[in-house]
């Protein structure tokens, strides 16, 4: 039941991500995702076999948080009217569309809970594991598309916040070993350790809304 549940949230979710990321960019200038067929919100567009696929599978057969992504969305910085500025925006997009899907769940939530006395057993139960898994699931894709490592979103978003040269010298450190880096700390179980603290902040913020 709570696969069922479960990937379906985690797919649509990353999927509005990456959406997310390749319409602020055509909103700012560039049309590049909108060209390359990504700017869409069919799925088949934006699997990822790691991402997608193979990293919310071991996390589900390991008890890992849950958490992935897709086939990142093309942005050329050189169609932006302010690139480093721009693409900060564009970064940010993703884990701010998760957040703003987190907080539409405890909504709908906060909704089944008023009126649970007009729903069957069953019926409030899938509603309640629905929205709740999609609240976690959503939290936990921002805070782990917020690690401050490129190619995350955080680094992105880093190397826009930085100085000019401070900003080439992260990107160049992170280069050729930031993904690897990134599959590593999934991979020894050492991303809930950064991920969780923050996360756990935002679902007790959350959690007033019910």
């Amino acid at each position: 039941m709570e696969i069922i549940l479960f990937i379906p949230i985690l797919f649509f979710s990353i999927i509005l991500h990456e959406f997310a990321h390749g319409f602020v960019a055509y909103r700012l200038g560039d049309d590049t995702a909108y060209y390359s067929g990504r700017l869409t919100l069919n799925p088949l567009k934006h699997i990822d076999p790691v991402g997608t696929l193979a990293i919310p599978t071991l996390c589900a057969l390991f008890g890992w948080p849950m958490f992935g992504w897709a086939r990142p969305v093309p942005v050329n910085p050189l169609r932006l009217s302010s690139p480093r500025k721009d693409m900060g925006k564009v970064a940010v997009a993703g884990p701010a569309v998760n957040l703003l899907l987190a907080i539409i769940c405890a909504v709908l939530l906060k909704i089944v809970l008023l009126v649970q006395g007009s729903l069957s057993d069953t019926m409030l139960k899938s509603a309640f594991a629905f929205f709740q898994y999609g609240i976690l699931v959503n939290v936990m894709l921002a805070v782990f598309n917020l690690i401050p490592i490129p190619p995350l979103d955080g680094g992105r978003i880093m190397t826009a916040l930085l100085p000019v040269r401070a900003a080439l010298a992260y990107e160049q450190l992170f280069a050729r070993f930031g993904m690897w880096i990134v599959i590593g700390l999934i991979l020894t179980g050492a991303v809930r350790y950064i991920i969780l603290p923050p996360a756990y902040f935002i679902l007790n913020l959350i959690s007033k809304i019910l």
